[in-house]
């Protein structure tokens, strides 16, 4: 499934769906560069539909903190267990805002 994406005064929101994983690394690059990085102040990634994601994923997150200006908020939002899990061993919650955990 594709990644979508739109820009509502400030705030980018990515949605995610199915797998997250290195054959999405184009789609998902494309969704944040796209924009301009001073016309973001806060990017959302909704993981509602997110059923997978794996080490390059990861990868790919911290890619979108580094494209990110210093002063950009950036929330994990709607993510399942599983997927909470991963974040917790990988210490992301040190890195990204996440919130909205879905049962």
């Amino acid at each position: 499934m594709p990644i979508s994406y739109e820009l509502n005064e400030g705030t980018l929101i990515i949605k995610l769906s199915g797998r997250l994983d290195f054959a999405k690394h184009q789609s998902f690059c494309e969704a944040y560069s796209s924009q301009e990085p001073d016309s973001v102040h806060h990017y959302v990634l909704d993981m509602r539909d997110l059923t997978y994601l794996d080490s390059s994923a990861l990868g790919m997150l911290l890619l979108l903190k580094d494209f990110a200006s210093k002063s950009a908020k950036i929330s994990i939002i709607n993510c399942s267990k599983d997927v909470c899990k991963i974040f917790e061993i990988a210490n992301f919650q040190q890195l990204f805002e996440i919130e909205n955990l879905l049962d």
